[in-house]
């Protein structure tokens, strides 16, 4: 197992396991809590009483820190069985939610990505945002599988901000792996604004209600009829799709697919 040339500074952590017990075949994105640089990120997975670590951290700044090499599990994800098949990132992120990264930070998580696919053997990387399916899946020799800390702890981790931006992640990284250039857009996701009580008509036979504004969100019901539903939050998803949160509580709906009352 290589690491990463995209490596500009090294601190290798105490907290690990030498080496991993299974192959790579997992990747798991985290968040700091805090904005980092990367002597920073090095410094604090660093002392042994941490009892803590990861593979690469990025800094703010967009710098990627070599904290483990890829041949050792980092202690990292609260579940041993993921660590030993994942390589783990932590990114710096903001202190508060959703946790937002820099736009530097988010490049950087996406080039490193792809380089990690590349170097070991992977052609498509794979999100399937449920945790049962996810870990129930067994992923074939050329696929790496996506999963996320708030599945095996009591975390907001990797923070709504970058949890929201796993679907986008993965086609981005996917499209570079089949050959496509990089692309240096950076991520289309806002936070939700009240919207007053706005009227819509639903437009489709059947539309599905989300438990939040996007199509990574779980589906929690269905809409079975072309009624008139009232809207009190908007939000703008990935790739500029529109959500509306339902006033009855029940979740969000995708506007693509109603008209305005």
């Amino acid at each position: 197992m290589s690491n990463s040339s995209l490596v500009s500074y090294t601190r290798i952590s105490p907290n690990r396991t030498i080496p991993r017990n299974h192959a790579i075949d997992r990747v798991t994105v985290h968040c700091t809590d805090g904005q980092l640089s990367a002597a920073g990120l090095g410094s604090t997975f660093a002392p042994p009483s941490r009892r803590a670590s990861c593979n690469y951290g990025i800094a703010k700044d967009g710098a990627i820190v070599l904290i483990c090499p890829e041949k050792d599990r980092s202690w990292c994800s609260s579940s041993p069985p993921n660590d030993h098949r994942a390589i783990t990132i932590e990114v710096s992120s903001e202190h508060v939610h959703p946790y937002k990264v820099t736009d530097a930070a988010y490049r950087s998580l996406l080039n490193l990505l792809t380089d990690i696919c590349r170097r070991n053997g992977k052609t498509k990387l794979l999100w399937f945002g449920d945790k049962a399916k996810t870990l129930a899946y067994s992923p074939k020799s050329g696929e790496m599988v996506m999963t996320v800390h708030r599945w095996f702890a009591n975390k907001a981790c990797p923070g709504d901000y970058l949890y929201n931006l796993h679907p986008q992640i993965a086609a981005e990284v996917n499209r570079r792996l089949a050959g496509g250039s990089a692309s240096t857009a950076v991520p289309t996701t806002s936070t939700p604004k009240p919207a007053s009580g706005k009227t819509v008509r639903v437009t489709t036979a059947r539309l599905n209600i989300r438990r939040g504004p996007g199509t990574d969100y779980p589906v929690c019901g269905k809409i079975t009829d072309r009624g008139i539903y009232t809207i009190v939050a908007e939000s703008t998803g990935i790739g500029a799709s529109k959500w509306g949160k339902l006033k009855s509580g029940a979740g969000w709906i995708s506007l693509d697919y109603t008209q305005k009352v």
